[in-house]
């Protein structure tokens, strides 16, 4: 009987540090989305999304959006946009981006196009391994309000220092994206610093998956 009770307790114990725990995440996340402050830096970072047949879907026009509003106003002096492509596609994502910011005014030598990752760990990581730290350190990260925690913390176990300057507008903005998306980004957060930080990484396809 005391075995029982005990076992019992150790299970409503566990059940409330994971539900304490889940609070925690979703909280710092909202709070994250809404208390960004936008100062100058070294480069500008959107982050990729679907593109179809090399024109930017939604999600990264919104993300593409905002970094010509902030690049106009000299917050940095380049832009890198990255992400591949999906299996089959004939462009990238980051290729894509780059395209549309050229169109909209912005030129060539200015913008780098990093084509690879599929996920936001394994895009940062690109990047990271593509810059000269020393050169190129303090970034503005573009990306939607919710995903603006997860992106920032992985950019600064990169050995950045990274802002977070969120789309105003489409799907993912504040105004129009839903609940569910700020449940899905604090599990991928809670992911990313319980497990990717100990190189189990999962992809963010993966972990939406599991909060569907």
């Amino acid at each position: 009987m005391f075995l029982f009770k005990l076992i019992r307790k150790f299970i409503s114990a566990t059940l409330l540090l994971i539900v304490v725990i889940a609070i925690w995440a979703i909280g710092r996340t909202w709070f994250v989305a809404h208390d960004q402050v936008v100062r100058k830096a070294d480069a500008i970072v959107v982050m990729g999304a679907a593109q179809l047949d090399g024109r930017p879907g939604d999600v990264l026009k919104a993300r593409l959006e905002e970094t010509l509003r902030i690049y106009k106003k000299d917050f940095a002096p380049r832009i890198y946009t990255l992400g591949s492509g999906a299996p089959g596609d004939r462009f990238t994502e980051a290729g894509a981006g780059k395209k549309w910011l050229m169109n909209n005014g912005i030129k060539r030598s200015s913008i780098v196009s990093i084509p690879k990752g599929r996920d936001s760990y394994s895009s940062i990581a690109a990047l990271s391994k593509n810059l000269d730290k020393s050169k190129v350190r303090d970034l503005i990260i573009v990306t939607d309000p919710y995903h603006c925690l997860r992106s920032t913390t992985m950019a600064n176990d990169q050995g950045f220092i990274a802002t977070c300057s969120p789309t105003q507008s489409g799907v993912g903005s504040l105004e129009d994206a839903s609940y569910r998306y700020l449940f899905r980004e604090a599990g991928a957060y809670l992911a990313y610093i319980t497990l990717g930080r100990r190189g189990i990484h999962i992809s963010d396809h993966v972990a939406f998956e599991l909060w569907r």
